[in-house]
């Protein structure tokens, strides 16, 4: 069953003021600094709206504390594109179901990029795979939307600033609503 963007809302709206993976800002935060970055570089509503809600299976899940500290993978990329695939087609959901093999391919490809990690996306990284190979790497970045990952994911490693302005929910809602329209 597909979320209403009224429901987005509502999990932002109740889980979107825990803390951000061991990072100073919240989930809101980091969702709307993500957005606002791809907003800032000229991305289109469909990216924009994969930066917003890249990590909604991190809304999904009540862990607590910071799922790595208990060597867990929370497998979050994957979390809620059950409920999203009713609202996006492929050019919002890609980005955010491989934002974090984006990373793995970063690591393997950028020379310096895993040693400016934070703390738990160095942890995470164990988790979840470790470095791409070569031939992963480029096996990765040969899938559809794969170039939008990386680019989501280098403005969720950036959006992680402690009292950074950006426009609200609403406007990126909006901006999301825009990127369903677009594929319905």
């Amino acid at each position: 069953m597909a979320l209403a963007f009224d429901d987005i809302a509502l999990l932002f709206q109740r889980h979107g003021g825990t803390q951000y993976s061991g990072e100073p800002v919240t989930q809101t935060e980091h969702a709307l600094q993500t957005a606002f970055l791809a907003e800032q570089a000229g991305a289109d509503d469909e990216l924009v709206a994969a930066a917003l809600l890249h990590d909604l299976g991190h809304l999904l899940h009540d862990h607590g504390e910071t799922p790595t500290l208990r060597g867990v993978d929370d497998l979050h990329q994957y979390a809620a594109l059950p409920f999203l695939r009713g609202l996006f087609g492929p050019r919002v959901l890609d980005p955010i179901r491989w934002h974090v093999d984006a990373k793995r391919y970063l690591c393997a490809t950028q020379p310096h990029y895993q040693a400016a990690l934070s703390a738990d996306s160095q942890r995470s990284l164990a988790l979840q795979g470790g470095v791409f190979e070569a031939g992963q790497a480029q096996a990765f970045i040969a899938r559809p939307h794969a170039a939008e990952a990386v680019r989501l994911r280098l403005w969720d490693d950036q959006a992680k600033i402690r009292g950074l302005a950006t426009p609200g929910l609403a406007h990126y809602l909006e901006r999301a609503r825009r990127a369903a329209a677009g594929w319905a």
